[in-house]
């Protein structure tokens, strides 16, 4: 065990990310921010109190912060930082929708984070996310390798499942990969995606398939629209906690992330939903895998609606 990880804003993105981290029994030390006095206190207090029932000694820490900065010391050293702060979406809401009111958010907790760990790694989650991710490192100045954004993780596991419920299969036996941007410009990899090792293609037909894909790239309103009071957030911190474990651990893992790209597949200075190996310094690199000329199209396409409005929030 070794190493602090800092979840910032306790909603139930948060705090759900937060037990799963301390449930690992990684890390020393959870730690637990938001603006709200008392509540990440409150939830701590709770968590360590699982403790000795699910077997785990990391301990879990609350602390309540200011947008001025105060509270912010409990961070201090973090080795990875997951920002989940911002406002989630109401009904009818885009992720795009956000981005004013969250951009506003996530600089200040960002410029907080930079000044008290310096050398974190930063997993940012708050919609909408290829702007917030960018957001992030303009605004702590950190290396692009140590500023990732999470979106492929949970679009190819909504893609997963919902490929293993229409089959009938396992999870485990389906194989999914999206790229791209999380929302709009999400660019599905049909050459990437297989059951018990047969092309998807070969098991439904592709009206079938692009069912499947819409109802991915819909996947969070989906949710949304059914609780009518904010968002999804089991998948989403499952998926926020396993890159967290990567950083944490060195492991090297490739997964689907939002990272910088600089030169693969032809898209340059933009951040976007690509595979990346995942260690200690963030992104160890970008993941270059083979695809078809209408998926790079497709991704090329997505890089350049995501980089107009990347470039917007530099003035944000």
């Amino acid at each position: 065990m070794g190493g602090k990880v800092t979840v910032v804003g306790a909603g139930f993105y948060g705090s759900t990310t937060a037990l799963r981290l301390a449930e690992y029994n990684i890390f020393d030390t959870v730690v637990l921010t938001d603006i709200l006095e008392g509540k990440s206190e409150g939830l701590a207090l709770d968590m360590n109190q699982s403790r000795a029932i699910e077997g785990f000694e990391t301990r879990i820490v609350g602390a309540t912060t200011t947008p001025e900065g105060a509270g912010y010391e409990a961070t201090a050293n973090s080795d990875v930082v997951v920002i989940t702060a911002g406002l989630p979406r109401k009904p009818g809401m885009s992720r795009m929708d956000l981005i004013g009111i969250n951009a506003g958010i996530v600089r200040g907790v960002a410029e907080n984070i930079a000044k008290h760990s310096p050398q974190a790694v930063i997993i940012v989650v708050s919609n909408p996310l290829d702007e917030m991710t960018a957001l992030a490192q303009i605004a702590t100045n950190f290396p692009k390798n140590r500023v990732m954004g999470q979106a492929g993780m949970l679009d190819t596991a909504r893609f997963t499942n919902f490929v293993a419920e229409k089959l009938g299969v396992k999870v485990g036996a389906v194989k999914t990969l999206t790229l791209g941007s999380h929302g709009d410009t999400m660019v599905p990899v049909p050459s990437r995606c297989t059951v018990d090792g047969k092309a998807l293609s070969d098991l439904l037909s592709q009206s079938e398939i692009d069912e499947l894909v819409d109802r991915t790239r819909n996947g969070g309103a989906e949710v949304v629209a059914l609780l009518k009071t904010g968002s999804a957030y089991y998948a989403p911190s499952a998926a926020a906690a396993r890159m967290a474990k990567a950083v944490i651990e060195d492991s090297g893992a490739v997964m689907p992330v939002c990272a910088w790209v600089d030169g693969e597949y032809g898209i340059s200075g933009v951040y976007l939903g690509v595979e990346a190996e995942i260690g200690r310094t963030g992104i160890k690199k970008v993941v270059e895998s083979k695809l078809t000329d209408s998926e790079v199209e497709a991704l090329k396409a997505a890089a350049e609606a995501v980089r107009a409005k990347q470039a917007d929030v530099q003035t944000l």
